[in-house]
């Protein structure tokens, strides 16, 4: 986090248009209602201000006046509390760990083998990579049966990092076995949400018929 003095205004988000952290949280902003400016990024050119806003140079970057955030659970989390209605965290600690942890493990298990299988240069790691995708969100297919939501009755934040990964299965090469059907009921209620058209970009609409 860094704290520095600025014009700006309106909230103002560094975003990549077909990048899943990005998505994420565009997804929290669009549940929120929140009007912002976005700066889209494509490429390895990055503008002027992220460089000197963020020291690690990575998107997505949220500028809020005098604050700049930069870690994505850290901006939705931020996002989540500056802007309380819907809320999308439990109120209670045991299960605001509870979600933390759930996201710490999409991000560890899902995430990085999406990484993968985008920057990969060798068709064995790629394969591997696209295997183990599909594995580790099959093997969560019971918990999807439960709620309407992940693990919840209400969408939450979880939410947020999942429908990212979903959307963009198809790209990925990554299709489920029958027995993920939960989850493919999950993903279609997701996409459905006008929050979640709203987030996407038009490279992300692409990816989908």
């Amino acid at each position: 986090m860094a704290v520095i003095s600025n014009r700006r205004s309106v909230m103002t988000l560094f975003s990549r248009p077909n990048d899943p952290n990005s998505h994420r949280v565009r997804l929290v902003l669009a549940e929120k209602g929140i009007t912002y400016d976005v700066v889209d990024i494509e490429g390895n050119e990055l503008p002027e201000d992220l460089v000197d806003l963020n020291p690690y140079n990575t998107v997505p970057t949220l500028v809020d006046r005098e604050l700049v955030l930069y870690d994505v659970r850290t901006v939705m989390e931020y996002l989540d509390e500056r802007f309380p209605h819907p809320p999308l965290m439990p109120v209670d600690p045991v299960g605001r760990a509870r979600f933390r942890l759930a996201m710490f493990h999409i991000e560890q298990d899902w995430y990085t083998r999406a990484e993968t299988i985008e920057t990969a240069s060798g068709n064995a790691e790629v394969e591997r990579a696209r295997k183990e995708l599909r594995d580790v969100i099959a093997a969560t297919a019971d918990a999807f049966q439960l709620k309407p939501f992940f693990l919840s009755d209400e969408f939450s934040l979880v939410d947020c990092c999942i429908a990212p990964i979903l959307w963009r299965l198809p790209r990925y090469g990554v299709e489920l076995p029958a027995q993920a059907r939960a989850i493919e009921r999950y993903a279609e209620r997701i996409f459905a949400r006008p929050s979640f058209k709203n987030s996407l970009t038009e490279i992300e609409q692409e990816l989908r018929p």
